[in-house]
């Protein structure tokens, strides 16, 4: 299977609404309680969703910035996600560092946009390659439904690539 061929496939899934419940339920639960959802993903760019409900909510009656930042950080990680699905060896992923703007508050759903999804792509084949730990700092810029900025995160993924038996 081509890499675009199994990055299409990873969108699909992940897309397919029960698949997608399940995933995170098991594997980001935070997520899952707080209503942080994958609304779109494909090579170049991915959108995650957060609402502003209960479960999202800070004293100050806007969504707090922890749920914030963890769509954010959903919105990269999914793309990086989709780049390695099925490669092999195996690549490890880890956030080594993160930054956070914030423009307005959050008061509806924020929609957190990456679209770093061709520079991704690069630095995993230089990962790949040089066999050699490598980062990228990507970027996932939160707008409510009307087009307002709310917020901007940059997330730096460190990838190691594992040997081979």
């Amino acid at each position: 299977m081509s890499n675009l061929n199994s990055i299409h496939a990873f969108c699909k899934r992940i897309l397919h609404p029960v698949l997608q419940h399940l995933y995170l339920f098991q594997k980001l639960p935070s997520a899952f309680f707080s209503g942080v959802r994958i609304k779109e993903v494909n090579e170049k760019n991915c959108v995650v969703v957060v609402p502003f409900k209960w479960f999202s909510q800070n004293p100050f009656k806007s969504t707090y910035f922890a749920c914030l930042a963890m769509a954010a950080e959903m919105s990269t990680g999914v793309l990086v996600l989709a780049h390695l699905y099925k490669r092999t060896p195996a690549t490890s992923m880890l956030v080594s560092n993160i930054e956070g703007n914030f423009y307005k508050k959050a008061t509806s759903h924020t929609f957190f946009t990456c679209t770093n999804g061709a520079e991704i792509a690069q630095v995993l084949e230089t990962a790949y390659k040089t066999k050699e730990p490598i980062t990228i700092k990507t970027t996932a810029v939160g707008k409510n439904k009307e087009g307002d900025l709310i917020a901007e995160f940059f997330i730096t993924w460190s990838f190691k690539v594992k040997a081979t038996a």
